[in-house]
């Protein structure tokens, strides 16, 4: 971080003042590029080039406008700390720094074309260096959580072959906790400013490397990214993505859905492990040249982000519907949002009441979209639509969705079937690869001519989609999927665990959905305090697995609901829980 403040150091900065001018001023001056073409290729009108690397094809284009004084007056990445530390850079100086990063990936930690990086990093600047470096050399971008636990970073770089990991001091001594097991890890770097044994130290590195890059040749359907999300059975997979799907899949969703231009300052309050992250912090805003804001804000704050909000040119806001229904629990008369104009949400259900009050006290909508790790963005409310409450919108192009039965067969409006997107001679190129190293659940998720979703839902007679929920297990908290079979895994790890069931559950107080565990005890543990082993079991997930996924509810019983074959009854279990039966 060090050697990029010190980057930042010897520029002119632009001051919070010069940037609420120019944002002003820049709506009527600037237009973005002529991308027409790729609105053609997005909408599937038009051929996917054979060729394509969004640093080259895209980023590289607006540096050179800038050159020429023809780009955006606003920053391409605006990051803060909100402890006085502050980094803009234009995208001819991201260009600059992402080659030497390139360098640094192809040199020191000897990576090529097709090679495996997990980078584990909170939300600085060097996650988007590193994103781009990737690009640039070919390198598949694994992201991660940092509440990972070193047995989710194991399974992680053992499942992905990754040759690489780069995370923070903060974790690099979990990773040397398990880095024996790893027989494919080769390098260790690290972002640090101290320096540790067998590690790489990445502000360094960078220092020293060569500013020039040639940005390798990449193919649209070459693999750019591998996401780990979580199932109702079994481990995480692991969700391929390509140059295409990623860079060129995520042009319609900028332009039309965040609605954004040069001359926007975007602001989308994600984990840089979700593909959330990648849309919306760097595809789909860069596409359009819109200027990327972050704050590091490494735990959600309500007040946090009002002021900033108060304080910064913030134009677009995304966050998950958890975010806003936190947000207007707050006095938000006592603020003032002089820029910002249009507001996102996605990765779970919104509540109407929610989006009700913000509109109330903001005077401004939330946009709700509907998408997934496989194949971004499914359906949405885009501007100048009407907004019926509690939907998802419509289908976003170049999707034609509609709602099944277990046969395929399409539905009529208002019945309820599995939310699922019609496919013709072949797949779009927006959707993901594969699941690596599994056929079978890449086979498994084709229905026909149809793409199954996962989630159930119905669609009115205007094309409106309503969601139902997940017709998997898989449990959507705060913004996480969260799989049953990774808590009840760490649960019986547990000596006073005999077996248990996770499912979701409504949570009034908090306005969301949770996790709550069913828990058989072991006989011996059956005489203790109930409510400190709550807690204990509780601190023991956090422990195993990452925190986010421990059960905030725990139940003891006797017996869990079974089938004849065995299988525990989860559908019984999170039917009485949401009071269904």
């Amino acid at each position: 971080m060090k050697i990029l403040l010190d980057f930042q150091a010897v520029r002119s900065p632009w001051s919070i003042q010069t940037l609420r001018r120019l944002f002003h001023q820049s709506r009527k001056t600037f237009a973005p590029l002529d991308f027409s073409d790729y609105e053609a290729i997005a909408r599937c009108e038009q051929e996917v080039p054979e060729y394509f690397n969004f640093a080259s094809d895209v980023l590289e284009k607006w540096s050179q406008m800038e050159k020429e004084r023809k780009g955006p007056s606003n920053p391409a990445l605006w990051w803060i700390n909100g402890k006085g530390d502050e980094i803009k850079w234009s995208f001819e100086e991201l260009g600059f720094l992402s080659q030497k990063a390139a360098n640094v990936l192809s040199g020191p930690c000897s990576l090529q074309k097709g090679d495996r990086v997990l980078v584990i990093l909170p939300r600085i600047p060097e996650w988007w260096l590193l994103n781009v470096a990737c690009m640039r050399t070919g390198v598949i971008i694994i992201p991660g959580t940092t509440q990972l636990t070193a047995q989710d970073i194991c399974y992680r770089l053992l499942a992905s072959k990754a040759k690489c990991v780069v995370t923070t001091d903060g974790l690099a001594p979990a990773v040397d906790s398990i880095a024996s097991k790893c027989q494919f890890l080769k390098t260790k770097l690290m972002v640090s400013e101290s320096s540790r044994a067998e590690w790489l130290n990445f502000g360094d590195l960078l220092k020293a490397s060569p500013a020039v890059h040639n940005c390798v040749k990449t193919k649209s359907q070459d693999p750019t990214a591998i996401y780990f999300t979580s199932g109702a059975t079994g481990s995480p997979k692991m969700v391929e993505h390509s140059y295409g799907s990623f860079g060129l899949g995520f042009f319609l969703c900028g332009r039309y859905w965040m609605n954004l231009t040069p001359s926007d300052v975007m602001w989308n309050v994600s984990d840089t492990a979700w593909v959330k992250a990648a849309i919306g912090s760097i595809y789909g805003p860069w596409f359009q040249g819109t200027c990327v804001f972050a704050h590091a804000m490494p735990q959600f704050d309500p007040g946090t982000i009002l002021n900033t909000l108060c304080r910064y040119p913030v134009s677009t806001l995304c966050s998950a519907p958890t975010a806003y229904r936190m947000l207007v629990q707050q006095d938000l008369t006592r603020y003032s949002f002089k820029t910002l104009r249009h507001c996102l949400t996605g990765g779970e259900p919104l509540n109407p009441e929610v989006m009700t009050q913000w509109k109330n006290q903001t005077g401004l909508t939330i946009y709700e979209g509907y998408g997934q790790t496989e194949i971004g963005m499914i359906c949405g409310n885009m501007k100048g639509m009407e907004i019926k409450p509690g939907s998802l919108g419509k289908a976003a192009p170049p999707y034609n969705i509609q709602i099944i039965d277990e046969n395929g067969s399409v539905l009529p409006p208002g019945k309820e079937g599995d939310i699922a997107i019609k496919i013709d001679a072949k797949r779009p190129f927006t959707f993901f690869t594969r699941y690596v190293d599994d056929p079978v659940k890449t086979a498994a998720v084709i229905r026909g001519n149809f793409y199954i979703t996962g989630d159930r839902g119905s669609m009115d007679k205007d094309g409106y989609i309503w969601f139902m929920g997940r017709s998997d297990d898989v449990i959507i908290s705060s913004g996480y999927r969260i799989g049953p079979f990774e808590v009840e895994s760490a649960l019986i790890q547990h000596p006073a665990v005999v077996e248990s069931a996770v499912v979701s559950s409504p949570d009034p107080t908090r306005g969301e959905v949770v996790v709550k565990a069913f828990v058989v005890l072991s006989p011996s543990f059956k005489s203790q305090d109930p409510k400190k082993l709550v807690c204990e079991l509780q601190d023991h997930v956090k422990k195993v697995t990452a925190p986010y996924k421990y059960p905030r509810k725990i139940e003891f019983v006797q017996q869990l609901p079974k089938t004849i074959a065995g299988k525990i009854r989860r559908n019984e279990l999170r039917n009485k829980e949401w009071g269904r039966i």
